[in-house]
């Protein structure tokens, strides 16, 4: 497929496509005339590059990861350790994001109460 469709598919724009094969993250697609044409597996590649960059995984290991993917089986082992790691890294946000969270929910049921507390205080100072 052509980069513009790999775009509409991943949803990233062509120049990032670009840059993305520059610095190693996608292989370099098969050109004829010199139009770039992409395997349908960079979608699910591409897919994958998109939910490691969501996880806050850096782009240096973002490369080394490609790296090694592509010197195949052999660097399996590397490549589990680090998604184990960067899966440990997630584990230890959503706990963070979790605490923030509960702190959000306790101050915002203290902001309902102070408000019918003060929705009391109207009605009081103003009953006949």
């Amino acid at each position: 497929m052509k980069i513009g469709r790999l775009s509409e598919l991943t949803g990233l724009s062509i120049d990032t496509l670009r840059y993305y094969e520059r610095i190693g993250l996608i292989d370099p697609p098969f050109r004829k005339g010199g139009q770039r044409l992409y395997d349908p597996d960079a979608v699910r590649w591409i897919d994958f590059l998109k939910a490691l960059k969501a996880t806050g995984m850096s782009l240096d290991d973002m490369k080394r990861y490609a790296l090694m993917r592509r010197k195949g089986n052999t660097t399996a082992a590397n490549r589990r350790v680090m998604l184990e790691i960067q899966h440990q890294l997630v584990l230890k946000r959503i706990d963070e994001l979790n605490a923030c969270a509960a702190l959000l929910e306790y101050k915002i049921a203290n902001y309902h109460d102070i408000e019918a507390r003060h929705d009391l205080d109207d009605k009081k100072r103003f009953a006949p």
